[in-house]
């Protein structure tokens, strides 16, 4: 499903290169449901960041389905990850000016998702992670935790083939990380490939594999 070959990437300090990600080459095959873990500034959010098409590389090669990323225009990126991934940010990432409805209901937009069936999708999401009372309520109007769980259904609604992760329970009580942690083992065992970046041992006993980063190389 996913190619990395001899990824680069680098930013220039001083005329000279500062390395994020060195030499990185990684295989994932579609269903496995991996953790990436390593130290902070390893490069754990930007090879996410790099696998979801959200950032770019210096040198290497990226294949995605098949399809070559490196040589793709930024439309056609685009393109393939609204399709393909959902994403849960350490950030949440929503988006201010829309209410919690309508930031769950937005990935089914680009999806040309009709408005009955959208309706009836976020109102499951909605109930499953119990937020129906904070459907009218801005994400500025929520808790850590709340935003994260918003996140988090938008995701998933839209039913992506691939889902990742930036410590998706990082802003949850146990509970609440049990919970989602166990969505994420449910939907793996769907099909649904998970690649999540995390510092918490038990959330890594979730997955089938773990893949461990420091300064920018694969450490086994």
């Amino acid at each position: 499903m996913i190619s990395l070959k001899n990824i680069f990437k680098w930013v220039n300090v001083g005329g000279a290169r500062n390395f994020i990600l060195r030499d990185l080459s990684l295989n994932i095959e579609e269903g496995e449901f991996v953790s990436i873990m390593g130290p902070s500034g390893s490069g754990k959010t930007t090879l996410l960041n790099v696998i979801g098409m959200l950032d770019g590389f210096d040198e290497g090669e990226y294949k995605f389905l098949h399809e070559e990323v490196h040589k793709m225009k930024e439309r056609q990126r685009t393109q393939l990850y609204k399709q393909y991934i959902g994403f849960v940010f350490q950030a949440y990432h929503l988006i201010d000016e829309l209410t919690v409805y309508e930031n769950i209901e937005t990935p089914l937009l680009y999806q040309d998702v009709k408005g009955g069936e959208r309706k009836a999708l976020v109102g499951d999401m909605l109930d499953r992670f119990n937020i129906v009372g904070k459907k009218d309520l801005f994400p500025n109007q929520l808790s850590g935790g709340q935003q994260q769980l918003v996140g988090i259904a938008r995701a998933l609604i839209a039913k992506p083939k691939l889902i990742l992760a930036d410590e998706p329970t990082g802003n949850l009580n146990s509970k609440q990380g049990e919970e989602i942690m166990t969505i994420f083992k449910e939907l793996n065992e769907q099909g649904v490939t998970i690649i999540q970046v995390t510092h918490s041992e038990k959330n890594a006993t979730y997955g089938t594999r773990i893949v461990e980063l420091l300064d920018g190389r694969l450490n086994n």
